[in-house]
């Protein structure tokens, strides 16, 4: 059975990091200039950073059993806006 590649798993007390990658859809010369990152209430954002293609995002807390979404929106050297939204499973391991 194919796995959503937008839905992660983590367990309720672990802290871990996500990756939210854009290399596919940046053009050649094209960085991110900038980014912000917007989760569901429950679910803590500890700290974030990018690179010039890819905003990492480390995460802590959450009930088990509830979903969350985590969403990166990114600005362009070029001016060009885009968003990706996770869902973050949070279970007992």
């Amino acid at each position: 059975m194919p796995t959503d590649p937008s839905q992660k798993v983590k367990d309720s007390d672990a802290v871990l990091d996500y990756a939210f990658e854009f290399e596919d859809w940046l053009s050649p010369s094209e960085t991110i200039n900038s980014f912000t990152v917007i989760a569901s209430p429950g679910i803590t954002v500890d700290s974030s950073s990018n690179t010039v293609d890819t905003v990492t995002v480390w995460l802590s807390g959450g009930t088990a059993g509830v979903p969350y979404t985590v969403t990166c929106r990114i600005v362009t050297n070029q001016g060009r806006t885009d968003d990706r939204t996770m869902t973050i499973r949070v279970v007992n391991r």
